[in-house]
């Protein structure tokens, strides 16, 4: 009798709707304020000290936020299309019912940040810093990641799905429903926080040379 599979409970994510949004078209963004209810087209952060910064039901048509200073910002229930950032520097910030099409990231540094129900199609990030981070009902699909640190993260349903990443470390990470199937990576460093992940028959082969490295194994 085959053995069942084992059950994965996906991402809970419902679409982030926005209604009777008003437009700015000439944003002034100040430190610490409040900013609700507003639709931002290609608007440009740049550089800007924007540490605590609360956004909330707003949607940025293209943004950019270049060496924008977001520090321990928030975003709540928003969208974000485009979304453009060589140096993207927002640690300890907080997402909760976000949407991201199509970013393209430079160096991210979002480490020790708070992401629940947070979804990123497409687009190409080089370096995802979301160490000591928790991450709940994570959905990313069809994007090209260099690098994704999640060393000391903790992650619970979270999926992967038809990505590509370089390297991705899960160093000390504390995962439950954490789906890699379907996509591709060279290396994972951070083999003994792999409990709790998801990956296809097609994966434990390109792993299987990792495990045994790491198990003190010897294949003749």
């Amino acid at each position: 009798m085959a053995a069942k599979a084992p059950k994965v409970t996906a991402p809970r994510l419902s679409p982030v709707l926005l209604t009777e949004l008003r437009d700015d078209p000439t944003p002034d963004f100040q430190r610490g304020e409040r900013y609700d209810g507003v639709r931002y087209s290609r608007a440009a952060a740049d550089g800007l000290e924007l540490s605590g910064t609360d956004f909330a039901e707003c949607e940025f048509a293209g943004v950019s936020f270049n060496e924008t200073q977001l520090r321990g910002a928030t975003f709540r229930d928003c969208i974000l299309g485009e979304a453009y950032a060589p140096v993207l520097t927002a640690a300890r910030s907080t997402l909760r019912d976000v949407e991201f099409s199509n970013p393209r990231w430079g160096s991210a540094e979002l480490y020790e940040s708070g992401w629940q129900s947070v979804r990123i199609d497409g687009g190409k990030l080089d370096y995802v810093n979301l160490r000591g981070s928790r991450l709940t009902d994570v959905l990313i699909s069809d994007c090209i990641i260099n690098e994704l640190d999640l060393g000391s993260a903790a992650g619970t349903r979270v999926a992967l799905k038809n990505c590509t990443i370089g390297t991705l470390d899960l160093s000390g990470a504390k995962l439950k429903d954490f789906d890699l199937r379907g996509t591709e990576f060279r290396t994972i460093s951070g083999l003994g926080s792999l409990a709790g992940v998801v990956i296809d028959d097609y994966q434990l082969s390109l792993l299987a040379p990792l495990l045994a490295g790491h198990l003190g194994l010897v294949v003749a």
